[in-house]
């Protein structure tokens, strides 16, 4: 039996700060010694915090999180001292684009869901609640933006939730998915949501509003099956 051992260097670049990642140490410093005799770069070790993000590490795994990131976010916005809920929407409401008046500071909520929308980058518990935020951000209402406030005061409650991958040699894949029918009001098509983990650590999620309007919940399920 033949065993193929492949090597795999990933380099992540923002302006002038690179981070390398890979599976092979011994690549990684090779790297790392053609960059700095090409461009005199600058080696801090392990990483710690990179536009936002930060991470951590122990002997079960590697943790990702925002946890600066949400504190600067709630205080930018004042609601530091807001009172937490446990869930980031109110699913007794159903949002649309004529749910409510509308609101006067269009460009307030634009940005701050904005600015939710790269938290999702290790806060799957937020993704669905911002990706319905972020279907009508032409015609704010009143209820977006009390929504958008929801989702604030929801990370209040745990600031330094994300991201935890297991130190574990398990990389049996596992998928999870699920739909609604005719969860979108105002187009009357079905939302879908997918999860993938490799062991128990989860590595992809994806919440999407498909192209068809199906007739009844089967037709949605057999929908989503198909997509």
């Amino acid at each position: 039996m033949i065993m193929l051992c492949l090597t795999f260097t990933a380099i992540l670049v923002y302006v002038d700060d690179l981070v390398l990642a890979g599976n092979c140490l011994e690549e990684i410093n090779r790297i790392n010694k053609v960059l700095d005799d090409a461009f005199r770069i600058k080696d801090i070790g392990k990483l710690k915090y990179f536009i936002g993000m930060e991470v951590a590490r122990s002997s079960k795994g590697i943790a990702l999180y925002h946890r600066k990131y949400v504190l600067d976010l709630l205080s930018e916005y004042d609601m530091t001292n807001a009172k937490p809920v446990t869930t980031s929407m109110d699913y007794s409401t159903k949002l649309s684009k004529d749910c409510a008046a509308p609101f006067q500071d269009i460009f307030l909520c634009r940005r701050l869901v904005d600015r939710l929308l790269y938290l999702t980058n290790t806060r799957l518990d937020i993704s669905f609640a911002v990706g319905k935020l972020s279907q009508c951000l032409d015609c704010s209402t009143i209820s977006h933006h009390q929504a958008v406030l929801r989702v604030l005061k929801y990370l209040r409650l745990v600031p330094a939730r994300g991201l935890f991958f297991l130190t574990s040699f398990d990389l049996c894949p596992t998928t999870y998915s699920d739909s609604d029918w005719a969860g979108c009001l105002d187009t009357r098509r079905l939302v879908t949501g997918t999860c993938f983990f490799l062991g128990s650590s989860l590595v992809f999620w994806k919440s999407k509003k498909q192209v068809t309007v199906s007739c009844s919940s089967s037709e949605a399920e057999y929908n989503h099956t198909r997509h």
